[in-house]
């Protein structure tokens, strides 16, 4: 006998198919005047904030993990996640719900990592919040950036000298392509917080075009 497939409301079809964009992100989907996080998610997010971990629907067919905070309380919530080491994708509703009928129109817009942050909340003002590249080549290439400052540095050589840089410069996030993981593991193990992007991000002609 057949399963009989997991009935889905538009809401979290609507949910789903954005947090399938950003499945390496914990998803903050704002629901009226709270943001809220469903499944693995809302897991992670209410052992990092110690928040109550509910269901949505509980007892249906359409049953799933549901932890959430009030809006307003973003910038308290949003530094102890990122904090944790989480990539923290924020979707807002993207017009007013009172102007329709239909469900509200969503989308991410802004993407928080450990490396890559305004909120004054997550960054130090005493200090530099660095984000890493590493491209492994001839040499091993190093990129330095802090977005809130717009310092930009680049330096290339052996792994000695690079990994030297990374101890000075401290950077909260290094990203590397895919392709280089095992070069990646075998220079720098899992000392550092790190996050692997597609190999497209580091061609050259992408890079140009950026």
């Amino acid at each position: 006998m057949a399963k009989k497939s997991k009935k889905v409301t538009p809401l979290m079809k609507q949910y789903n198919a954005i947090k399938v964009k950003y499945p390496d992100a914990l998803l903050l989907f704002r629901v009226g005047d709270f943001y809220e996080t469903f499944g693995s998610d809302a897991v992670k997010a209410s052992k990092i904030l110690d928040i109550i971990l509910t269901k949505r629907g509980a007892g249906s067919e359409s049953e799933t993990e549901l932890a959430g905070f009030p809006h307003h309380s973003l910038n308290t919530y949003l530094p102890k996640l990122v904090k944790a080491g989480e990539r923290v994708a924020i979707c807002d509703q993207l017009e007013d719900p009172k102007l329709t009928k239909k469900i509200v129109k969503r989308g991410v817009t802004e993407l928080v990592t450990p490396g890559v942050a305004l909120n004054d909340e997550v960054l130090n003002s005493k200090s530099n919040n660095f984000l890493a590249s590493v491209y492994f080549g001839k040499h091993i290439g190093v990129s330095f950036l802090d977005v809130s400052t717009g310092e930009f540095l680049i330096a290339e050589g052996t792994k000695e000298y690079i990994e030297k840089l990374i101890q000075g410069f401290e950077p909260t996030e290094i990203v590397y392509n895919k392709r280089s993981s095992k070069e990646f593991d075998e220079a720098f193990g899992n000392k550092y917080y790190s996050f692997r992007l597609e190999d497209w991000v580091f061609t050259e002609d992408y890079a140009a075009e950026s």
